[in-house]
């Protein structure tokens, strides 16, 4: 027989808030829900049209202290649906060889797991008549997958955030293959770049001089250059490239070039498009007048896809007791943590430049890591490990005096 909280996350997880058309009417309905059945405040703020940030609020007994934070994201990425074994957003129950089941579906582990473990684990506490000494605030906030502007960037500008008087915020992590949890308490900025290279045109007969194309070839040279040493820092450092240790370096990848019109004709102008992550002990301003003295000596345009900000680090010393508090709740699970830079971009990185120290954890080890691919699923099993965690880590939390 199904368990309940498992009937409840996968209706989560059918759910289709695949960007970029969310449904997010249907998911504040399904969370509300959740908020009255287990018998929370419940606010949905629309601080961009269509695009509700959902607040839920367990009060604690002492509300002048600082609050615990409990962040998800609704939105989940697109999917190549002829690529899976089962619909997306059937949210599959298929059972395994060694009892076991896998529920496939987009989102399972990029996040709605996270944030359906934060609802059952409050759902156990308040069955056991346990109430917080400080207030816990769930935060449902959308666009995530599409960096945030009208979810969590909005939300901390709100007089609501302001009264949550944040002092410690959980966020999403990454599964792990091996069988610690990853931490992560802190980030690489994202400095997605592109550059416009314009160059004389001609037949395409001819050799042409000083032509788009050649300003394109040598500032991707550059790059490049700098990736493969980025690169080879990792793997003399730790022998080999993975989550653990990715977020300590910088990465570079050309992802998009724009340009020409017609085969037998020479283009006037390129776009040629870089991710960019830039690791947390760089510093962004020399990073980025490098990159313009690249786009300068090659006579070509440098433009960022967005504002330039340091997403920062949590501390995760002796003096953050909140830290100290979730590492001895692991410990006494049985579990290590690997404490860890995140190699790509979370709405934590909103929470650390408001001053609030955040940790994206996830449940899930001993998965492959399916965050955006075909075929994403979670066990059963670990669901319900995680749901065990986060009742054991929102009970301490939460009752963390000052």
């Amino acid at each position: 027989m199904e368990p309940a909280c498992i009937t409840r996350f996968r209706e989560y997880l059918q759910v289709n808030t695949m960007q970029p058309t969310p449904d997010y009417a249907a998911c504040e309905k399904y969370l509300r829900k959740q908020a009255e059945d287990i018998g929370l405040e419940f606010k949905a703020l629309e601080l961009a049209p269509g695009k509700p940030t959902i607040v839920m609020i367990w009060r604690g007994t002492d509300p002048s202290l600082k609050s615990l934070v409990l962040n998800s994201h609704t939105d989940v990425v697109p999917v190549f649906e002829e690529f899976w074994d089962y619909p997306p957003f059937s949210a599959a129950r298929v059972p395994t060889d060694d009892g076991d089941f896998r529920i496939y579906a987009r989102g399972s582990q990029d996040m709605k797991i996270v944030g359906s473990c934060y609802l059952e684990a409050i759902r156990i506490l308040k069955a056991q008549g346990k109430k917080p000494l400080r207030n816990v605030y769930l935060t449902f906030v959308p666009d995530e997958e599409i960096g945030g502007v009208d979810g969590m960037q909005k939300f901390l500008l709100t007089p609501d955030f302001k009264e949550m008087n944040a002092g410690f915020a959980l966020d999403e992590g990454i599964a792990n293959p091996g069988p610690e949890l990853y931490a992560f308490y802190g980030e690489r900025s994202s400095n997605a770049v592109y550059f416009v290279c314009r160059g004389n045109t001609g037949h395409g007969s001819q050799f042409i001089t000083e032509t788009a194309s050649a300003k394109v070839l040598a500032i991707s040279q550059e790059l490049m250059a700098f990736r493969d040493a980025e690169e080879q820092k990792l793997i003399k450092a730790y022998g080999e490239v993975n989550q653990s240790n990715l977020g300590t370096v910088t990465t570079v990848n050309l992802n998009i070039i724009q340009g020409g019109v017609q085969i037998n004709v020479v283009p006037d102008s390129f776009r040629v498009e870089f991710d960019i992550r830039v690791a947390p002990d760089t510093d962004l301003t020399e990073f980025n007048k490098w990159l313009q003295s690249i786009a300068d000596k090659n006579d070509s345009e440098l433009h960022h896809h967005h504002e330039i900000v340091a997403s920062g680090v949590s501390d995760i010393g002796p003096s953050n007791r909140f830290w100290k508090t979730m590492c001895d709740v692991v410990e006494k699970k049985g579990l290590k943590t690997i404490n860890a830079i995140f190699p790509a971009a979370t709405d934590s990185r909103y929470l650390r430049r408001a001053g609030i120290p955040a940790i994206g954890i996830s449940p899930l080890r001993n998965i492959p890591v399916l965050l955006h691919v075909h075929n994403e699923y979670v066990n059963e099993s670990l669901f319900m490990e995680g749901v065990d965690l986060y009742t054991d880590l929102i009970d301490e939390l939460s009752n963390l005096k000052d």
